[in-house]
Protein backbone atom coordinates (compact mmCIF):
# COMPACT_ATOMS: atom_id res chain seq x y z
CA UNK A 1 0.00 0.00 0.00
CA UNK A 2 1.19 3.31 -1.12
CA UNK A 3 0.14 6.64 0.47
CA UNK A 4 0.09 10.41 -0.89
CA UNK A 5 -0.71 13.21 1.30
CA UNK A 6 -1.55 16.54 -0.33
CA UNK A 7 -2.95 19.67 0.42
CA UNK A 8 -0.70 21.34 2.33
CA UNK A 9 -0.03 24.65 2.12
CA UNK A 10 0.06 28.78 3.54
CA UNK A 11 -2.85 29.95 5.27
CA UNK A 12 -3.88 32.59 7.83
CA UNK A 13 -4.66 32.21 11.30
CA UNK A 14 -8.25 30.92 11.14
CA UNK A 15 -8.45 30.04 7.98
CA UNK A 16 -9.34 26.23 6.78
CA UNK A 17 -7.48 23.88 4.39
CA UNK A 18 -8.34 20.01 3.57
CA UNK A 19 -5.38 17.62 3.06
CA UNK A 20 -5.90 14.61 0.99
CA UNK A 21 -4.66 10.75 1.33
CA UNK A 22 -5.20 8.31 -1.36
CA UNK A 23 -4.10 5.15 -1.16
CA UNK A 24 -2.99 2.22 -3.30
CA UNK A 25 -3.41 -1.23 -3.04
CA UNK A 26 -6.45 -3.30 -2.15
CA UNK A 27 -9.26 -3.46 -0.04
CA UNK A 28 -8.90 0.06 1.05
CA UNK A 29 -12.37 -0.20 2.74
CA UNK A 30 -10.78 -2.40 5.46
CA UNK A 31 -8.21 -0.11 6.21
CA UNK A 32 -8.00 2.09 9.48
CA UNK A 33 -6.63 5.35 8.67
CA UNK A 34 -5.13 8.38 10.75
CA UNK A 35 -3.31 11.59 10.66
CA UNK A 36 -0.46 12.78 12.03
CA UNK A 37 2.06 16.21 12.31
CA UNK A 38 5.56 16.83 13.03
CA UNK A 39 6.56 20.50 13.84
CA UNK A 40 10.16 21.15 13.59
CA UNK A 41 12.01 19.94 16.89
CA UNK A 42 8.90 17.96 18.09
CA UNK A 43 7.79 14.95 17.69
CA UNK A 44 4.82 13.09 15.74
CA UNK A 45 1.68 13.80 17.83
CA UNK A 46 -1.87 12.56 16.86
CA UNK A 47 -4.64 14.50 15.00
CA UNK A 48 -7.42 12.17 13.96
CA UNK A 49 -8.23 8.40 13.20
CA UNK A 50 -11.04 6.80 11.39
CA UNK A 51 -11.90 3.16 11.65
CA UNK A 52 -12.82 0.97 8.65
CA UNK A 53 -16.12 1.31 9.93
CA UNK A 54 -16.81 5.01 9.85
CA UNK A 55 -15.64 5.91 13.73
CA UNK A 56 -13.83 8.96 14.73
CA UNK A 57 -11.57 9.82 17.00
CA UNK A 58 -9.33 13.09 17.37
CA UNK A 59 -6.53 14.95 19.18
CA UNK A 60 -8.04 17.06 22.53
CA UNK A 61 -6.43 20.00 20.78
CA UNK A 62 -8.29 19.59 17.23
CA UNK A 63 -12.03 18.72 18.38
CA UNK A 64 -14.83 20.67 17.22
CA UNK A 65 -12.04 21.92 14.50
CA UNK A 66 -10.89 19.01 12.41
CA UNK A 67 -12.67 16.56 10.65
CA UNK A 68 -11.81 13.62 9.18
CA UNK A 69 -13.65 11.14 7.08
CA UNK A 70 -13.32 8.66 4.13
CA UNK A 71 -14.44 7.88 0.59
CA UNK A 72 -13.54 4.08 0.12
CA UNK A 73 -14.94 4.03 -3.39
CA UNK A 74 -12.25 7.20 -4.50
CA UNK A 75 -9.58 5.26 -2.09
CA UNK A 76 -8.96 8.39 -0.31
CA UNK A 77 -9.01 10.04 3.30
CA UNK A 78 -9.28 13.62 4.23
CA UNK A 79 -8.49 16.12 7.03
CA UNK A 80 -11.08 19.59 7.00
CA UNK A 81 -8.76 21.91 9.09
CA UNK A 82 -10.81 25.27 10.47
CA UNK A 83 -10.28 27.93 12.37
CA UNK A 84 -6.15 27.13 12.01
CA UNK A 85 -3.37 28.12 14.44
CA UNK A 86 0.25 29.06 14.14
CA UNK A 87 0.95 26.69 16.34
CA UNK A 88 -0.44 23.87 14.28
CA UNK A 89 2.32 24.83 11.58
CA UNK A 90 3.72 21.01 10.91
CA UNK A 91 4.01 18.43 8.30
CA UNK A 92 0.98 16.44 8.21
CA UNK A 93 1.05 12.63 7.54
CA UNK A 94 -1.16 10.27 6.96
CA UNK A 95 -0.80 6.54 8.16
CA UNK A 96 -2.73 3.33 7.58
CA UNK A 97 -2.91 -0.43 8.69
CA UNK A 98 -4.79 -2.72 7.18
CA UNK A 99 -7.02 -3.64 10.31
CA UNK A 100 -8.80 -1.51 13.16
CA UNK A 101 -6.89 -0.40 16.04
CA UNK A 102 -8.25 -0.59 20.02
CA UNK A 103 -8.69 2.73 21.23
CA UNK A 104 -5.70 2.95 23.21
CA UNK A 105 -3.51 2.12 20.19
CA UNK A 106 -4.99 4.48 17.50
CA UNK A 107 -2.62 7.42 18.95
CA UNK A 108 0.87 5.70 18.67
CA UNK A 109 2.23 5.84 15.61
CA UNK A 110 4.24 3.16 15.99
CA UNK A 111 0.70 0.78 15.45
CA UNK A 112 0.39 2.18 11.49
CA UNK A 113 2.43 -0.08 9.44
CA UNK A 114 2.09 2.15 5.96
CA UNK A 115 2.97 6.14 5.80
CA UNK A 116 2.67 9.05 3.09
CA UNK A 117 5.11 11.63 2.66
CA UNK A 118 3.90 14.29 4.61
CA UNK A 119 2.28 17.54 3.45
CA UNK A 120 3.33 20.61 4.59
CA UNK A 121 1.12 23.30 6.38
CA UNK A 122 1.58 26.74 7.50
CA UNK A 123 -0.54 28.83 9.31
CA UNK A 124 0.71 32.42 9.18
CA UNK A 125 -0.10 34.99 12.08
Amino acid sequence: VQLQASGGGLVQAGGSLRLSCAASGRAFGRYAMGWFRQAPGKEREFVAHIRSGGSTYYADSVKGRFTISRDNAKYTVYLQMNSLKPEETAVYYCAGRNSDLIQSTLRDPTWYDYWGQGTLVTVSS
